[in-house]
């Protein structure tokens, strides 16, 4: 069983809003980091959000003011809630996190554990 595991995502109509929750099985929230990332056909995987276990986040330019990443540490699950999205958020959205309690730059080659990754596709 993968230690992460990612839904919510779908069609979703520019302007629109959905939430994508990844279920941490494996390792407790309350110790680790974790991040959401994506990537888009013929892109590289990129940083989309990141949470620390004290809580510092970071936000890649692109959604900032319109995406949230929030953690239920009793359900072990961490969220993303996409407002205003865009086409060009298409993308499988992946729930990573790295062996560590904190995050550097929140990039893709930090993270040791991530999930199969769950589809967000934004048209109308």
């Amino acid at each position: 069983q993968l230690p992460l595991v990612e839904s919510g995502g779908g069609l979703v109509q520019p302007g629109g809003s959905v939430r994508l929750s990844c279920v941490v099985s494996g390792f407790s929230l309350d110790y680790y980091a974790i991040g959401w990332f994506r990537q888009a056909p013929g892109k590289e995987r990129e940083g989309v959000s990141c949470l620390s276990s004290s809580y510092r986040t970071y936000y890649a330019d692109s959604v900032k003011g319109r995406f949230t990443i929030s953690r239920d540490n009793a359900k072990n699950t961490v969220y993303l809630q996409m407002n205003s999205v865009k086409p060009e958020d298409t993308a499988v959205y992946y729930c990573a996190a790295p062996n560590y309690s904190d995050y550097g730059l929140c990039r893709a080659r930090e993270m040791e554990y991530w999930g199969k990754g769950t589809l967000v596709t934004v048209s109308s």
